[in-house]
This record gives C-alpha cells, sequence and structure tokens, in this order.
C-alpha cells in the first residue's frame, strides 16, 4: 500500500457516507417495522438475543482484531485462524439449538424455541467472514467494507419488510437478523477473491490467540453487564416490557453504534500502524475523539429535550411509553460517545489486559444497579442504567488514560468545548419549542427543534468555541490526506 495517508482519508470519508447512509435504513426500519409489528413481537426476539448474543462474541474470539492490529501477518497464520473462526461458529450454532429448549422455559415461552433454533444459523455465516474482514480492513479497503456493509444491511432490511407485510410477525425481525450476516459474508468472499488454506501447527498465532482471547472474554464481561437488564425484564416483567425497553435501547444506540463503526475500524487500523509514534499518535486519537464528540453531543441533547416526538415521529404512537424509558436512557449517547474511543486506544497499544480489568470493575456495578431498578420496572431500569454510567465514566476515563500519551487535561480540552455549546445550543432550541411548538405536528416541530440547535451548535463551536480550524484542516485532508501519518505499512 503506497499512500496509507490517502487511504484512511477516503476510506473514513466513505465509511462516514456509508453509516450516513444505513443510519437512515436502520431508523426507516425502525420507523416501519415499529408501526407493523407489536412491542411484543420485538420483546421476543430481543428475550433470544439477549442470551445468545452472547455467543457473537465467541464467533470471533477477536481474531479478526488480532489480525489487524499486528504489524505482520502470514497467509498461513490467517488461513489457520479462519479455520478456527469457522470451528467456532460451528459449536456456538449447535450450541444454540441444544439451548434452545431451555431458553423457551426460562421465559415461559414456548415460541422462543424455533426462533433460538433459527438464530443459531448466523453464528455460522458470520464467523466465515470474519477473516475475510480482517484482511480488506488490513489492506485499508473501507470503502469496499462500507459498500459491503450497506448492501447487507439493506437485504436483511427488504427481506424483514417483506415478510412483516406478509404478516409473518416476530419472523420477519429472525430473517432479517439471519439475512444480513450471510450476505456480507458472500460479499466479502467475492471481494477478496481469497480462499483459506488447510490449517497448520506451529504457525506462531500463539500470541494473537493470547490477545483474541482477552479481548473476547473482554467483550463477555461488558455483554453481560449491558443486556443482563433485558433477561431480567423479560423473565419478571414479560415480553412486552422487553420490547418497549429493547426499541428505546436500540434507539438509543443507534447514533453511538453508526459513529463507533463509521470511525472506529479507520481509526483503530491507523493507530495501529502509529503505535510507536508518540506524537503522531496522539494529535491522531484527539482529533478522532473530538470529531465523535462532536458529532454526538447534539444528538444526545436532542433525544433528551425532544423523547416524545423522536418517539412519536420514529416509532409511533403506539409506542409512548417507551418515550420515559428513551428519555432516561439518553444521556448514555454521550457517555458510551466518551468511553469507545478509548478502546481504540487501548487494543491499538495491544493494552487488552487493561481492557479486561476495567471491564471486571464495572461490571459488578452496572449489575446492581439492574437489581436496585428492577422492581420499577422498565423505567426504573432506564434510571438505574443511566446514573452508574454517569458515576462511572470519569473513572474509566482516568483508568484508560493513565500511563498513555493521552492526559486528562486532553480529553477535557476535547469535551469542554462542544458540551459548552451544546448547553446554549439546548437552550435555545427549547425555548424554541415553548414558544411555537403547539403550532406544530410531531414532524415539523421536531425538525424545527432539530434545525436550530444543530446550526446554533455548529455555530457556537466553530466561531466562538476555537475549534474552525480544526474541522477545516479536517475538510483539506479529504483532498490531501491527514499531515502527520505515514506514508507506507
Amino acid at each position: 500500500m503506497k499512500d496509507l495517508k490517502e487511504r484512511m482519508i477516503r476510506g473514513g470519508f466513505a465509511k462516514v457516507c456509508s453509516q450516513g447512509a444505513n443510519f437512515v435504513v436502520r431508523v426507516g426500519s425502525l420507523m416501519i417495522l415499529a408501526r407493523l409489528l407489536d412491542p411484543k413481537d420485538f420483546g421476543l426476539v430481543g428475550m433470544v438475543t439477549a442470551v445468545t448474543g452472547v455467543f457473537h462474541l465467541f464467533k470471533d474470539f477477536g481474531l479478526s482484531t488480532a489480525t489487524v492490529q499486528r504489524t505482520t501477518v502470514t497467509e498461513e497464520q490467517v488461513s489457520t485462524l479462519f479455520w478456527i473462526n469457522m470451528l467456532l461458529g460451528a459449536m456456538l450454532g449447535i450450541l444454540s439449538v441444544a439451548m434452545a429448549p431451555a431458553i423457551a422455559g426460562f421465559y415461559h415461552e414456548p415460541r422462543l424455541l424455533g426462533v433460538t433454533a433459527v438464530l443459531g444459523a448466523g453464528f455460522l455465516f458470520n464467523a466465515a467472514g470474519v477473516q475475510h474482514s480482517a484482511i480488506l480492513q488490513r489492506q485499508m479497503r473501507f470503502t469496499t467494507l462500507a459498500v459491503i456493509e450497506s448492501v447487507s444491511l439493506l437485504a436483511g432490511t427488504v427481506v424483514g419488510f417483506t415478510m412483516a407485510i406478509r404478516g409473518y410477525r416476530y419472523w420477519a425481525l429472525v430473517a432479517a437478523t439471519i439475512i444480513t450476516p450471510l450476505v456480507s459474508t458472500i460479499c466479502m468472499w467475492l471481494t477478496t477473491a481469497w480462499i483459506p488454506g488447510l490449517p497448520r501447527k506451529q504457525v506462531g498465532i500463539r500470541s494473537m490467540m493470547g490477545f483474541g482471547g482477552t479481548l473476547t472474554l473482554n467483550g463477555l464481561v461488558a455483554y453481560v453487564a449491558y443486556n443482563l437488564e433485558k433477561v431480567l425484564l423479560g423473565r419478571f416483567w414479560g415480553a412486552d416490557a422487553v420490547g418497549l425497553y429493547g426499541r428505546a435501547f436500540q434507539l438509543v444506540n443507534i447514533p453511538t453504534d453508526n459513529l463507533n463503526t463509521a470511525v472506529g475500524g479507520v481509526v483503530f487500523a491507523a493507530l495501529s500502524r502509529v503505535q510507536n509514534d508518540a506524537e503522531r499518535f496522539r494529535s491522531f486519537f484527539l482529533k478522532s475523539y473530538s470529531l465523535v464528540l462532536t458529532m454526538t453531543i447534539p444528538i444526545t441533547v436532542v433525544c433528551t429535550l425532544f423523547a416524545s416526538d423522536v418517539i412519536l415521529v420514529v416509532l409511533g404512537p403506539k409506542w409512548t411509553e417507551a418515550v420515559t424509558i428513551f428519555r432516561l436512557l439518553a444521556p448514555t449517547i454521550l457517555i458510551f460517545a466518551l468511553i469507545n474511543p478509548l478502546g481504540w486506544l487501548l487494543y491499538s497499544l495491544g493494552m487488552v489486559g487493561r481492557g479486561l480489568k476495567i471491564a471486571l470493575v464495572f461490571a459488578p456495578l452496572i449489575i446492581a444497579g439492574y437489581v436496585v431498578g428492577l422492581p420499577y420496572g422498565p423505567n426504573g431500569v432506564a434510571f438505574a442504567y443511566s446514573v452508574v454510567m454517569m458515576l462511572w465514566v470519569i473513572p474509566h476515563i482516568a483508568w484508560c488514560i493513565h500511563g498513555t500519551v493521552i492526559s486528562f487535561r486532553d480529553i477535557l480540552l476535547a469535551v469542554s468545548r462542544p458540551v459548552a455549546s451544546s448547553i446554549f445550543a439546548g437552550g435555545l432550541a427549547l425555548g424554541v419549542r415553548l414558544v411555537y411548538g403547539h403550532l406544530l405536528s410531531p414532524v415539523p416541530r421536531l425538525v424545527l427543534e432539530s434545525t436550530v440547535l444543530l446550526v446554533t451548535f455548529f455555530g457556537m463551536l466553530f466561531f466562538f468555541g476555537g475549534q474552525k480550524s480544526l474541522y477545516l484542516d479536517l475538510f483539506r485532508g479529504l483532498k490531501r490526506g491527514l499531515p502527520g501519518l505515514p506514508s507506507r505499512i
């Protein structure tokens, strides 16, 4: 690869555009399916995925990240890792089928038997594309990855729509969940034109397995921490509660997931390449961190202040019970924007052990919060979740950056300006709502509120927050490449 700088810029731009399109598809899909299906349909699938979703951590076993993070990797190593992924995928699929009766019995819901068994096929589809995706990331082919992701998401969405319209209810959600990874894997095989060789012994994958294993254990602990509340709500409050909480949770996480996917893969690959150059590493991380915060903070304010309009526009009137849940969960959009990029920092430096320690300390705290909030239903769980996350965010940041080239002062500077701009913009948008909101229906009211907030936010940030030069540099980088990144791998 002769020009890493230009590839990073083009790939990053393509990922952002792709995730913008994916955001539209995901929100559009949610808007339509929420009107075609009932909360119970979403709840049935959510009850299963809250349990089997943990298996998705093992289908990869962190080996794609290990492949990308390594400075050099051989054909024999990638082939061997591919077959390890396939073995894990097959085992997880079989385990899902075997667990289906137990899951149905746990929730006292016989319909979950078939749902669990069918969803098990997705593990094999995912596993077959893990190393192909890693190859594309190592080759910095982010534009290709972006197109594949968009095509596969659209394919799953179309299948889900079609089945929902024809009355297949919750099976429409199951089918969409299966089709997306299947199409993605097929596209990756066709794009890379790479056929794995036979697995071999002693090809130097021990350290990669250790890296991937620690990363997987970290992901396992984090998954339990972030998803146990859905299991508890399903067990003690039923499918309707899971459906309401799950859609609010999904809607809150769509912005974070899209931004993390759009920026994360590109940034992680770049940071891994410059991990031995402290000055360039610090510069690129902080620019990326600032970009994520700038894009996330106004979304957080919109979701918090105008939760009722967001739910009415996106989900429809039969989901009004989700408004309070959504508003309580909204602060976590900002919190994840603050802490997710720190994962790029740790993993690109190979500090997966620290990430695991952080997860092991955090998980009991968030689980205790769920237990305290559970007697009060979805609202109580959402409140407890947000409170624990807000109390945890500063210790989390301090622990992650300790001993790295990033200081706490760097983080405060990156956060302070967009937060100050958002407070002013949010106050102005809320004032506009109070004066003119009663004259408008939900859709134009939400458009007005969001437009006022966004224009004010970016105006304050660019002209009074001192960040105009940063974003002009990023814009120029689209044409010239980012200064400070090495031109060759």
